[in-house]
């Protein structure tokens, strides 16, 4: 049997569902927590420019899901890294291909406005970080003319001063934040600091990540050697520098890797990438894979792609020096290429690519304690966050995802009294075909209010 209104009552049944809509548009918009933001390399669209794909989080489910518009290109050829700034309006993405960073400003909305692309000193950008009032960036080679694939030459890091921009429309620039001209290394009269050991000059060090400290007091970058002849072939180091005024570098522990010699009086000496060292402070394991610290700079980890471990050095608050920890190494999976420490409690996670896990830890006094092991959500898990504004959902970027037509993002709440990881609803997520990066700001500057 068909119900029949007459028009008052059908007058009335509109404007319920207007009330209902206006009602559940009202939630979703509270009830977003986070935006993240995730970087494919793909080429995609009329420029063959990559993707990224704006995910918003919800805050009591964990659901992610693709905002309206999403995705935006990312303003040139194979993105591989983002960072946020700190005031949380703009996304910097490192386009490998094209030799360049372009700067978005972000909507309220999560929304994605390319306002500003500069090119990097190098070739070949690989990695980038922000602190308060300065972007890094690591190239892959030193802007020399002798430099190609063909015959490549030492990784270099850069650094370009950020600065508050006005709010006209005619100052030169509007946006928040300012990009300005890079730093200069005063010793070669040239916009950035080259990698190299100060021992054996020659040799290529290929650097693999880079970090900087919360207090943006010092930056780090992983590295190894790649000259196959050299007797410090396949050692890997941590080249740490001290930021000064302008984004100015000064290298620590006079240029060298962070740490002394073996007894001997040399580096180890490796015929492969397998072989370990692990008993020289400061040298990191065998094929350093990317870098972090936690949350109040006390710490620095880094992972080791080829002998799946976590190796963790206690930072010196005056010299920036690093010891390493006396539990070292710490187990992970097969192939770690990420981790993250979360910002309020004390736990850290590490992405394993070939087992396809995510690898849990509680932290004390800086050593690791394994919580779990679990699924990150796709295969070959490459980036990994935390959202900025609860601190209470994870989320794992998946180069190859379930099937080759798509990457993921596994979601997932983790409980802030024992680290454990749960799936969010839905999860995992679709992306964009080989996705590279994540990062993620709170919803509104804020998280809406939003805590867990």
């Amino acid at each position: 049997m068909r119900m029949k209104f007459n028009k008052s009552s059908q007058l009335l049944l509109v404007s319920a569902a207007s009330l209902l809509v206006a009602g559940l548009i009202t939630a979703c918009g509270t009830l977003t927590v986070d935006f993240v933001y995730v970087a494919s390399s793909k080429a995609a669209g009329p420029n063959n420019y990559g993707q990224i794909d704006v995910f918003e989080i919800n805050s009591e489910s964990g659901v992610m899901r693709q905002i309206p518009s999403s995705p935006f290109p990312s303003g040139g050829r194979d993105p591989v890294s983002e960072a946020v700034s700190s005031d949380y309006s703009n996304l910097f993405v490192a386009n490998q291909i094209d030799n360049t960073i372009v700067q978005f400003v972000i909507g309220n909305d999560g929304k994605l406005y390319p306002e500003n692309t500069v090119n990097t000193p190098g070739v070949y950008p690989l990695a980038v970080a922000v602190n308060g009032m300065n972007l890094f960036v690591v190239d892959t080679y030193q802007p020399l003319p002798t430099c190609s694939t063909a015959q490549p030459c030492s990784s270099s890091i850069a650094v370009y001063p950020l600065t508050t921009g006005g709010s006209a429309a005619s100052d030169p620039c509007p946006a928040t934040v300012c990009i300005e001209s890079p730093a200069v290394n005063t010793s070669i009269s040239a916009a950035y600091w080259p990698l190299s050991l100060p021992t054996s000059t020659s040799d290529v060090i290929e650097a693999t990540g880079i970090y900087v400290l919360p207090a943006g007091n010092y930056v780090y970058v992983a590295a190894y050697d790649a000259t196959t002849t050299s007797i410090y072939a396949y050692s890997n180091f941590i080249f740490g520098f001290s930021i000064g005024s302008g984004g100015v570098l000064t290298p620590l522990n006079g240029g060298a890797p962070l740490g002394g010699t073996l007894a001997g009086g040399a580096f180890a000496t490796l015929e492969t990438c397998n072989d370990a060292f692990l008993n020289a402070p400061f040298i990191v394991g065998t094929c350093p894979s990317a870098i972090t610290s936690d949350s109040t700079g006390n710490y620095v980890y880094v992972t080791d792609v080829l002998k799946g471990i976590v190796l963790g050095y206690s930072v010196s608050s005056g010299t920036g020096l690093l010891t390493s920890l006396s539990g070292n190494p710490f187990p992970a999976g097969d192939q770690p290429s990420a981790l993250v420490a979360d910002p309020s409690y004390p736990y850290l996670y590490v992405t394993n690519a070939l087992d396809s896990t995510i690898t849990a830890y509680s932290m004390n006094s800086g050593e690791l304690t394994s919580i779990g092991t679990y699924g990150s959500g796709g295969v070959e898990p490459v980036a990994i966050g935390i959202d900025p504004s609860t601190y209470h959902f994870l989320y794992a970027v998946n180069f190859l995802g379930n099937t080759l037509a798509a990457g993921t993002v596994g979601g997932f709440e983790l409980s802030p009294t024992a680290g454990t990881l749960v799936n969010s609803q839905s999860s995992p997520y679709i992306s964009n075909l080989q996705p590279t990066a994540v990062a993620a700001i709170p919803h509104n500057g804020s998280g809406a209010g939003v805590q867990k």
